[in-house]
């Protein structure tokens, strides 16, 4: 190999040594896409647990399969059509899977309906969220996980509660008084009569020891917190899932109906939409290319797993992981990626039994910049080092001052003693090159600060001059945490409690 080449197999080799790293699998290649060869290659073909790494493979199929202009519908329907502006029957809320349905959509379709005429309706409100099949949970997701965001249950009508569009979840805000013995106020948005609270928490002194805790019982909606805070203090924020988010999304389309006008005679419920029922209002969603910015950059769990039962619906009239997931394999052969070594069984990575090898998602990445949507899946990428979420995403606090920053375009993921890094980098002399990291097994703290300094090894890579030598591994930068639990921007995307 050149002088270049070599230099930077043997710098590789001594990251890969660090103790962080100790008793771990590591599946690592790096290629050259203006060459054309291989540079590095450690364990290329073992299969791994990829954690969020496999949403490049879930957008890749998005894109394939439904394309970048693809856009989710959801539809208002009359179960009759309405006179004197009275719906006599039902009243439908269809879904097709947009994980942006958030609640000033929901008004605004309310207010569709509104101007449409309609005034009253003598029946139902009843959600239709048979697109999707309704196993809302992967089947290899820890129970433990359930209670939180990352774990949210899957439905094709949803609600993204904030600016994140984390689907399917309600956020607890816990605000203490500003003396010891003051009520601590409990607040929940988006605030349906969905979800109770119970709230068992107080204000205390200042000088005593405080901790809240947000729990919801599984199989219902009754949230408890408890706990204390301390007097003056500022108020934290939770999000915790809802059961059954249909019903949910329900709730939050009935209090838009009524703020505008609109009176519900009978219940909310769930149905199915009838033939020919007539419309009444629409909202679409953006484009799916637009959609892959909040997904992968903030490495959104539900937005993964709704996408791949839209590929099942799309390819075989049923929204499901049973018929999603096997055509993430197709459209990988489709783009000439062998899949050898491959076994997904989710769209997020937070299975632990998925299965697939750094070589895998480095022919991905290799095969990606021939794709007509290419464009959008790069702009999706998180940027090393970039201050603005919607830009770096989960690299925003990696790579900082270093020659990666603004150069790495890369996706994580983490899970506990799991951790992957896979991406784009152009080097020293603007040679574009690829890179797969995908470690398993180790004990200790993520190796995050080892993939960091292999990238801006290949930020440095040149295959002709020098190189300063082996990269110093940095020192893990402390991101402040959300109350104990993972804050986006802190990459965060495993199960918190069992130390990721």
């Amino acid at each position: 190999p050149a002088p270049g080449v070599a230099d930077l197999r043997a710098d590789i080799d001594t990251l890969l040594q660090d103790p962080l790293l100790r008793g771990a699998t590591s599946g690592l290649v790096v290629r050259s896409l203006t060459e054309g060869d291989v540079l590095y290659r450690r364990e290329p073909g073992t299969p791994l647990i990829p954690a969020s790494n496999a949403k490049l493979l879930t957008a890749a199929a998005a894109l394939d399969v439904l394309g970048t202009d693809h856009r989710f519908a959801t539809t208002v329907h009359a179960g009759a059509a309405p006179r004197d502006g009275v719906v006599h029957g039902d009243l439908y809320l269809a879904g097709t899977g947009d994980p942006t349905m958030t609640v000033e959509r929901y008004d605004a379709l309310a207010a569709d309906v509104a101007a449409s005429g309609v005034t009253a309706v003598t029946g139902d409100l009843l959600a239709d969220d048979t697109w999707f099949d309704d196993q809302r949970l992967g089947s290899g997701w820890h129970p433990a996980d359930e209670p939180y965001y990352y774990a949210a249950q899957i439905s094709a009508l949803t609600v993204a509660a904030n600016a994140d569009y984390d689907t399917g979840v309600v956020e607890v805000t816990v605000t203490p008084g500003r003396r010891a013995g003051d009520r601590v106020r409990v607040g929940l948005a988006p605030a349906t009569g969905y979800v109770t609270v119970v709230n068992r928490t107080r204000t205390v002194r200042p000088s005593e020891a405080t901790g809240v805790t947000v729990t919801r019982a599984v199989g219902g909606n009754t949230v408890t917190v408890s706990g204390s805070l301390p007097a003056g203090g500022a108020a934290a924020s939770y999000l915790r899932t809802v059961h059954e988010p249909t019903g949910f999304a329900a709730h939050v389309f009935a209090d838009a109906l009524a703020a505008h006008g609109v009176s519900v005679g009978g219940e909310v419920g769930r149905g199915t939409t009838p033939a020919g029922a007539p419309e009444l209002a629409r909202t679409d969603s953006a484009e799916l290319g637009d959609i892959l910015v909040p997904f992968m950059k903030l490495s959104n769990n539900g937005h993964a797993e709704m996408l791949i039962k839209a590929i099942g619906q799309e390819v075989s009239d049923e929204g499901s992981w049973r018929t999603g997931l096997p055509e993430v394999t197709a459209a990988l052969e489709r783009l000439g990626v062998p899949t050898r070594g491959l076994d997904l069984r989710d769209g997020s990575g937070l299975d632990r039994g998925s299965r697939v090898p750094a070589r895998l998602v480095a022919d991905l990445l290799k095969a990606a910049p021939d794709q007509p949507w290419y464009a959008e899946w790069e702009d999706a990428l998180p940027v090393a080092g970039a201050a603005d979420r919607m830009v770096g995403g989960t690299l925003t606090n990696r790579m900082r001052d270093t020659v990666a920053a603004g150069n790495v375009r890369a996706k994580t993921g983490s899970l506990t003693g799991v951790s992957s890094l896979s991406g784009y980098v152009t080097g020293a002399d603007g040679e574009r090159l690829v890179f797969a990291v995908l470690n398993n097994g180790y004990s200790g703290s993520p190796p995050r600060p080892v993939q960091d300094a292999i990238a801006v090894r290949l930020a440095e890579f040149s295959r002709s001059t020098p190189t300063p030598g082996v990269p110093p591994v940095p020192t893990a930068r402390t991101v402040p945490l959300r109350a104990a639990e993972p804050d986006r921007a802190g990459e965060l995307e495993c199960t918190w409690a069992r130390a990721c």
